[in-house]
């Protein structure tokens, strides 16, 4: 007899889908036991995601080429995937004044499907298409699916491939149907999930990993920070511009004192940073900061700061303490 398709099981190709043999008991295991399995599981995340850093690298100089040339970044997708790319584009313009005009995200189901379900949002490919109709050559549209073949997400990398744009995926499957429609894909093979098919668990670390690296490559090789420091923070409360005062202190062994009356008189880090470095007022070294904008092909000095200092005749500090 043949089976009705109904009672055939639908088999998704995807690992995230799949149920995980090693967490078949966590019903019968007490909170210490599940807190152990959980954490077991999420250490393998990392190499995971570490094992396609290539990828996420290639998927970087498409960033810095595209942000270089006056270009965007859009994230498309759906769910926690969704979720995470817009949390990742939000958190740029606080640590790294780039805003929503060059770095954008679009979640299936718009605004409310951040805190609800949207019913049927993911499913709809002409949403994705709808939310990326403005890119051109100079953008890079990057898709966000764990299972790589979220219809909305597919939408959006054939309308922004048909558009000219440059295009990426970051999916949890290695089989992931999607990998075709992207120039760059990062497929991180993050297996199964603890509690099946939950993918805000190990595919949504491996998201978070694969974002955070991505996007804070790519600001570090556009010169918003100088060292390991932000020198592009926004000020927004009396925490930050006291971060930025100790900063200032950190990358030239100034006092505190001096350098918040430096940044007073300069009025943004960048011209208060090189005039401590060069000892010069804030006419000068934004003037030198002219000669020298960021340029992420400057190499070993992207953010122009150490070439501005050497120009005044300064010297750069030692940043190890």
């Amino acid at each position: 007899m043949t089976p009705h398709p109904q009672d055939t099981p639908l088999r998704v190709q995807s690992a995230t889908e799949d149920r995980n043999p090693r967490t078949t008991e966590i019903d019968t295991l007490t909170s210490g036991d599940l807190v152990r399995l959980i954490t077991a599981e999420d250490a393998a995340v990392v190499p995971a995601v570490a094992a396609v850093g290539t990828q996420i690298a290639t998927l970087v100089d498409l960033a810095v080429d595209a942000l270089g040339s006056g270009g965007r970044i859009v994230y498309v997708g759906a769910g926690t995937s969704g979720r995470l790319g817009v949390l990742d584009a939000v958190e740029l313009l606080p640590t790294y004044r780039v805003g929503s005009d060059q770095v954008e995200a679009f979640l299936a189901g718009g605004s409310e499907a951040m805190t609800a379900p949207v019913e049927g949002a993911e499913d709809d490919p002409a949403a994705g298409a709808a939310a990326v109709a403005e890119v051109g050559p100079g953008d890079l549209v990057v898709g966000l699916a764990a299972s790589g073949r979220t219809p909305y997400v597919g939408g959006a990398l054939e309308q922004a491939r048909s558009r000219g744009a440059a295009t990426g995926l970051i999916a949890c499957n290695p089989r992931a149907t999607l990998a075709s429609s992207a120039d760059v894909a990062v497929l991180v093979d993050t297996g199964p999930e603890v509690v099946t098919g939950s993918t805000r668990m190990k595919a949504g670390t491996a998201q978070k990993l694969v974002l955070n690296t991505f996007s804070t490559a790519t600001m570090v090789r556009l010169g918003k920070t100088y060292s390991n420091l932000m020198i592009d923070v926004l000020p927004t409360n009396e925490k930050l511009h006291a971060r930025i005062v100790r900063m200032l202190a950190q990358a030239t062994g100034r006092p505190a004192d001096q350098c918040r009356m430096a940044l007073t008189e300069a009025g943004d880090v960048r011209t208060a940073l090189v005039c401590l470095l060069a000892s010069v007022d804030a006419l000068a070294a934004r003037a030198a900061l002219a000669q020298h904008p960021p340029d992420p092909a400057r190499a070993g000095d992207p953010a122009g700061i150490r070439t501005a200092v050497a120009e005044l005749g300064g010297q750069t500090v030692a940043l190890g303490g």
